[in-house]
């Protein structure tokens, strides 16, 4: 039993607070301690709640109940072995009480012994007519060990006993997109639904299983009724927004993700999506709105950033693409699509030294995509920078070995410095590999490719 503010269950609360206060004691039954630990707990107040525990022994040291909120705290704290001991002192007073194995159950899960959790789990079972917390508490503990039918199963049983219960419900969700089950997701959501038609949690659930087997249509049907079921559901006005623009219906998507707006403080993710509309419908004044909109509500979320960069990219704003680049590299210098983003648009603008900075900061956080040895590397041959240029191909050659496109320039740059046995290595090799791309020679050293020997190489392996 908790506390409300409405009746007098919160006058032993009052008196307690006060004794704490005063520092007089005062004497409750074991009942009223339980509530008040229960209480704490609930507020997340464990200091406080491990006062209520101390006071509550001190006048009830036999109270079992009591010492079960002693074991939930030492077990919270991680002090496993005391809460195991003393878990045993007090099975062998009462043996069939099943918080004993509920709390012996937890301490196993904290060990990372979810199999064993899983046996106490079980026993507790035997003991209980209030199965559904437990049912919840092994499917839990399946999901740890990756048994995801198992933990589907027990699930299923909770919702079972408890048809709103919506927390089993994502969760035998979550189980079956695991497991790549969408099929059966979906039988399963609609005789869970002919029994519930009204649960706009299980109508949106369906439309994204819908939405994931690109069943577009009948995706929008189940957003419809789950809008139906509760009109102030934002997370179905998102989905149905979503599906509406794979549908190519921008202008009611746009209808769908304003009523977010409305309902629900504004989300970077339904502004964004606003403005992805618009582009699409050739309203640029409002896209652009909307995603300046985006990047002020959440300057953390880089799918703005990029879209507006995106935007005055795809228009060659190139100059006002990279002030919004800019921005974004000093709000998160660490993310690597932006500056993709960055080296791409200072190559448009015949920025090469940027761009080349920008493409070997794109490759210091892990982007080892081809292209981006290739620009680099490129960038480089054209400034002059013929060792860095080397360094930078023998690097890109260990990610992708018999690369021609790569061994054409390593033939092009060993040449020209006349390390001519290293030249006709990588010459031969881009040759075996693939001699379509033989014209990079000619393309990104000319002079190069008129040598005597470079031409009879050719002549020779094509």
């Amino acid at each position: 039993m908790g506390f409300s503010h409405d009746d007098n269950n919160n006058l032993p609360l009052t008196k307690f607070e006060s004794m704490l206060k005063t520092n007089h004691v005062l004497f409750f039954d074991s009942e009223e301690f339980e509530n008040i630990i229960h209480h704490y707990l609930n507020q997340g107040k464990i200091a406080l709640a491990k006062k209520a525990i101390k006071l509550g022994l001190d006048q009830h040291p036999t109270s079992i109940n009591l010492k079960l909120f002693r074991v939930e705290i030492l077990v919270f704290e991680d002090k496993l072995t005391e809460a195991d001991n003393l878990l045993n002192e007090l099975h062998s007073l009462d043996p069939m009480n099943e918080e004993l194995y509920i709390q012996k159950a937890n301490i196993y899960s904290k060990k990372d012994d979810h199999a064993q959790a899983i046996k106490v789990l079980k026993k507790a079972l035997q003991l209980t007519d209030d199965v559904v917390d437990l049912y919840s508490l092994i499917g839990m503990e399946y999901l740890f060990l990756d048994k995801f039918e198992e933990a589907k199963a027990y699930f299923m049983k909770c919702l079972e006993s408890d048809f709103e219960d919506y927390s089993a419900l994502y969760n035998i969700i979550y189980c079956f997109e695991f497991l790549d089950q969408n099929e059966e997701a979906i039988s399963y959501l609609n005789m869970f639904i002919d029994k519930n038609p009204y649960c706009e949690v299980a109508w949106h659930q369906l439309g994204k299983q819908y939405f994931i087997l690109k069943e577009y249509t009948k995706a929008l049907t189940s957003f419809d009724f789950a809008v139906i079921s509760d009109d102030t559901f934002v997370g179905a006005y998102l989905e149905r927004g979503k599906t509406l623009e794979k549908l190519k219906r921008y202008e009611e998507a746009i209808e769908n993700y304003l009523i977010t707006l409305k309902l629900d403080d504004p989300t970077s993710y339904a502004l964004l999506r606003i403005g992805h509309c618009y582009e699409k419908t050739d309203n640029y004044d409002l896209a652009l709105q909307y995603y300046d909109r985006t990047v002020h509500e959440d300057p953390l979320l880089d799918k703005g950033w990029i879209a507006i960069t995106k935007f005055h990219n795809a228009r060659g704003n190139y100059q006002r693409a990279l002030y919004y680049i800019n921005k974004a590299i000093n709000i998160d210098s660490e993310n690597v699509v932006y500056w993709k983003l960055y080296s791409q648009i200072n190559h448009r603008l015949n920025f090469f030294e940027e761009a080349e900075r920008g493409y070997e900061k794109t490759l210091d956080l892990g982007n080892y995509e081809l292209n981006t040895w290739l620009s680099r590397g490129d960038l480089l041959i054209k400034l002059g920078e013929v060792k860095t240029a080397i360094r930078n191909f023998e690097q890109a050659i260990e990610f992708y070995p018999e690369n021609a496109e790569i061994e054409y320039r390593l033939a092009g740059l060993f040449f020209f410095i006349n390390e001519t046995d290293k030249g006709t290595f990588y010459l031969k090799n881009g040759l075996s590999h693939n001699q379509e791309y033989a014209f990079i020679l000619e393309e990104l050293f000319p002079k190069v490719s008129n040598k005597i020997m470079v031409k009879n190489l050719l002549k020779t392996n094509l």
